[in-house]
């Protein structure tokens, strides 16, 4: 019989892992927002890929109830290892929306936000383009900062499918933020899909007032290409 993949299971890969000294400087960079146990990007994708081929894909009921456990431990890693296995899911349920915004409100730092934005609710809404306009206006208009940069992101990997009408409208609605995480989400928008359209972005920029790190940020590849 299959052994369904479990907390357990994946806690047996990771805590021999564990290193002190390095999860001290994984915290400080993390201005110690979370514990960590001290485990390296390569390491703890490894130690996933290890767990999954001796237990198998678990099938799509499993994660969503798997993935609220790792979200409860402590470390760090744990959120990391949830968005491994988000990474993995081919087809999202319809319902999966709701967790994800679970995830984006729970424990949130750009870490784990900024995964669950482009690489889950992106690839969920190219799954479900009708659920674009009900959950990300619900999400731009939140008073939860990481759902209106999630909002900002998901369109971040679209390139020519991006809706940019709706990027430039949901940019309006935050440009006149203090929030450093609104200011880089505005300005990494911009930049990704200026390497798609840059004289949409360039024309843009120059026809509205966005913070100077969120300009900045929009620039760069244009001026790159103007070298």
């Amino acid at each position: 019989m299959r052994i369904i993949l479990t907390v357990t299971i994946l806690q047996k890969e990771l805590e021999p892992l564990q290193n002190p000294e390095q999860a001290k400087k994984m915290e400080k960079y993390m201005r110690n927002q979370f514990p960590f146990l001290g485990i390296k990007t390569p390491e703890r994708r490894k130690a996933v890929i290890n767990a999954l081929k001796m237990h198998g894909n678990p099938d799509l009921d499993t994660p969503k109830e798997l993935l609220e456990k790792l979200w409860a431990l402590p470390e760090r890693e744990y959120q990391n290892a949830a968005l491994d296995l988000l990474d993995r899911v081919k087809r999202f349920p319809k319902d999966y929306i709701d967790l994800i915004e679970q995830l984006i409100v729970t424990k949130s730092w750009w870490d784990t936000v900024d995964g669950l934005a482009v690489h889950s609710a992106g690839v969920y809404f190219q799954q479900f383009p009708d659920q674009i306009a009900p959950i990300t206006e619900e999400w731009v208009n939140s008073p939860n900062l990481w759902l209106n940069r999630s909002a900002l992101l998901f369109q971040l990997s679209y390139k020519d499918s991006t809706d940019i009408d709706r990027l430039k409208r949901y940019i309006l609605l935050h440009k006149d933020s203090n929030e450093f995480f609104i200011q880089k989400a505005i300005g990494w928008s911009l930049r990704e899909y200026s390497k798609t359209d840059p004289e949409t972005v360039k024309t843009f920029i120059e026809h509205q007032t966005l913070p100077p790190l969120s300009k900045r940020e929009a620039s760069k590849y244009i001026h790159k290409a103007k070298k």
